[in-house]
């Protein structure tokens, strides 16, 4: 008899359980969608903006910054900014990007490269006080990366490096590639790696850059397009961290629920089985004390 209730018990509890993923998974769902309605709805304005440095780079001709060119004197330090979630139940998620930044700076110590690092989320912040590694700062901005708080970030970043504090500056967060495939990534927000030249240029960018006349100049234009450009970088990466989260959190919310639905039909078997043998046990015993008593 006790362990009939034990097992009712146990099924009570799998399927609060279940219930309570389930509820997990359907406000991740509505989470993504909305993630990733925001990161797709930028995708356009910034690849407009990148052909807009281009062309315009096609006009300031022996255009030099070190946005592009990378630092006049080699200072053997770089920033790294870990992206992380808030909270955890997310699959996978903190566990391959933390690794990832944690790798990359081992590799910097075995290099002889100092760095300063940076992280955004609770689970970063937890994971690194945990490897007693110093974090100079924390950015607190949620799943809901507002464009004001990504700029000032962004234009920090870039003042420390023009002033020559960093010979670069990496982002190391996850990359949504699709529903079914994330992966961490290794971003260089500083110098910029996908600067135009007149090697990579496209013809056709080259054909369609004859139809303008800059003014201001294609090197004032390019003052202004180049700090824009690294924000929405930057906020591009926050905005696929939170894709990332919610999507991976919904796939594991779901497994979850699966889960405790199996586990409470296998409870439910266990049950049915050890009501069986009771009951058979007492009409035995009815049956027994029935003939012991002719």
């Amino acid at each position: 008899m006790a362990q009939i209730r034990e097992i009712k018990k146990r099924i009570g509890a799998v399927k609060t359980i279940a219930r309570i993923t389930k509820t997990m998974q359907m406000i991740a769902t509505a989470k993504f969608t909305a993630a990733l309605q925001k990161a797709e709805s930028s995708k356009p304005y910034a690849a407009c903006l990148d052909d807009m440095v281009r062309q315009a780079a096609s006009a300031a001709e022996g255009y030099e910054s070190r946005l592009i060119n990378g630092p006049e004197k080699k200072v053997g330090r770089e920033l790294v900014l870990v992206i992380c979630s808030d909270r955890g139940l997310c699959g996978a998620y903190n566990g391959n990007v933390l690794r990832t930044g944690l790798n990359y700076l081992r590799e910097l110590d075995a290099n002889g490269t100092k760095y300063d690092l940076e992280i955004s989320g609770k689970k970063a912040a937890g994971y690194f006080k945990f490897q007693k590694m110093e974090v100079s700062q924390r950015h607190d901005l949620g799943d809901k990366p507002s464009y004001e708080d990504v700029s000032a970030i962004a234009s920090d970043y870039i003042k420390r490096y023009m002033d020559g504090e960093y010979d670069a500056i990496r982002i190391v967060s996850m990359h949504f590639v699709s529903t079914s495939r994330q992966m961490p990534e290794i971003k260089q927000l500083l110098p910029m790696t996908h600067a135009p030249s007149e090697e990579t240029e496209s013809s056709d960018s080259k054909e369609r850059q004859s139809y303008y006349d800059f003014l201001p100049s294609g090197k004032e234009l390019l003052d202004e397009l180049l700090p824009l450009t690294i924000k929405t970088a930057l906020l591009q990466a926050f905005n696929e961290s939170s894709v990332s989260e919610h999507i991976m959190r919904m796939i594991a919310m779901k497994a979850a629920t699966e889960n405790a639905k199996e586990f409470g039909s296998t409870l439910h078997r266990q049950f049915n089985r050890a009501r069986q043998g009771q009951i058979t046990t007492e009409l035995t015993e009815i049956v027994s004390g029935a003939a012991a008593l002719e």
